[in-house]
């Protein structure tokens, strides 16, 4: 099951959704002795209804559900292929938000971006310049607090404030609409570059499954695909940068929290990365949930409460401390990706997200939207 779910991990309880071919539409699904077992049901026919209800966990624990097929074999179906069972990404209806500049080390690099305004060549200098004034002096800092503030006074004074480092150890987070609803993908799918790019890099993050009450049911892995250069010219585009055609992955599926697994878990969370290129290129990097600048409960009472409603609840990223700077072709130009890389994430406890790197453009155009859900739900009359 290479790219989905390591046999420790299979104890868990797991919620995703597949392409079901006879239903020719999505399934709810739950992993059970080794099976995909289909659980949609009039009672709770989308993820977003078993974020709803009462006790999320033990609902899927006892739905009754029919097999589809081997987990094995649903994980090495074509992902698009419409003929064929195979996995999504494991949310429906849900707003799809994430927070930046959560972790010091991606909070410079985010300063670098600005500073070089989205050119990789000027980077390593100001990298260099950047890094001998601030040193550690971000990596534990918690934002908002007093000696977030003496340290913004610092930078000031040295010319070096931005407003990443306003939102990065500010008292507000950055909180933005990463992808829209249903145009995620999910492990195994091809995920897009806008081709405008020539300086972008995977994010590796945890995904907060949250209901519309603000509850916290559960957690998967995200890739945040990142354009450097795009928003490093202007965060102005940063909507451009970040949402579009296939540019956001979840998955494999959301694990449910319940005894064996809650969000103290999620807070002690190390992240793998992987990148292998078809050139022979790898990279590895890692992120660590125990540095991030702010809890994910912040996190999620920052996005979602009485200033801001989400009636089908929201997928939430948390960030990275992620910021590629290991040089890939030109010494002094660090990494970008190259088509066909292929980018695993991986997480004791959630398994292992992986996609293969595209151009937008190239990738499958999204058309199965919200309509046609709720169409395909009722011919099923599940709605």
């Amino acid at each position: 099951m290479s790219g989905f779910l390591a046999p420790e991990d299979l104890g868990g309880l797991f919620l995703g959704r597949v392409w079901h071919s006879d239903a020719a539409g999505p399934s709810v699904v739950t992993l059970r002795n080794g099976h995909v077992v289909d659980i949609t049901a009039r009672a709770a026919p989308t993820i977003r209804d078993i974020f709803e209800l009462d006790d999320p966990a033990g609902y899927v624990r006892s739905a009754e559900g029919r097999q589809i097929g081997p987990l094995t074999q649903l994980v090495a179906a074509p992902v698009g292929d419409l003929r064929t069972n195979h996995f999504l990404a494991p949310c429906d209806l849900q707003a799809i938000k994430a927070c930046g500049v959560t972790f010091a080390q991606s909070m410079v690099e985010r300063v670098i971006e600005e500073q070089a305004a989205g050119d990789p060549q000027s980077a390593e200098a100001i990298r260099a310049r950047i890094g001998a004034t601030m040193g550690d002096s971000l990596r534990d800092i918690r934002a908002g607090s007093a000696q977030a503030a003496r340290v913004k006074k610092a930078l000031i004074e040295e010319g070096l404030w931005s407003q990443y480092l306003e939102v990065g150890i500010g008292p507000d987070a950055e909180v933005f609409s990463k992808a829209q609803t249903l145009s995620s993908v999910g492990p195994n799918a091809e995920v897009g570059l806008h081709p405008m790019s020539s300086w972008n890099n995977p994010e590796p993050e945890i995904v907060l499954a949250v209901s519309s009450a603000g509850r916290i049911v559960g957690a998967t892995l995200g890739n945040d695909v990142n354009l450097r250069d795009v928003e490093g010219r202007s965060a102005l585009l940063l909507s451009k940068a970040k949402d579009n055609n296939a540019s956001c992955a979840i998955g494999p599926m959301i694990r449910l929290f319940d005894d064996s697994f809650t969000l103290t878990d999620v807070k002690q969370a190390e992240l793998d990365l992987t990148v292998t290129g078809e050139d022979g290129f790898v990279m590895t990097g890692h992120s660590s949930m125990k540095h991030i600048s702010r809890s994910p409960e912040e996190l999620v009472r920052q996005t979602i409460g009485r200033h801001h409603q989400y009636p089908d609840g929201l997928m939430l990223f948390l960030g990275t401390l992620f910021a590629p700077t290991q040089d890939r072709d030109t010494p002094g130009q660090g990494f970008t990706h190259k088509l066909g890389d292929v980018v695993s994430i991986s997480c004791s406890g959630l398994g292992t997200l992986t996609n293969t790197v595209r151009l937008s453009t190239e990738c499958a155009p999204w058309t199965f939207g919200v309509s046609h859900l709720m169409r395909n739900l009722a011919t099923r009359n599940l709605i």
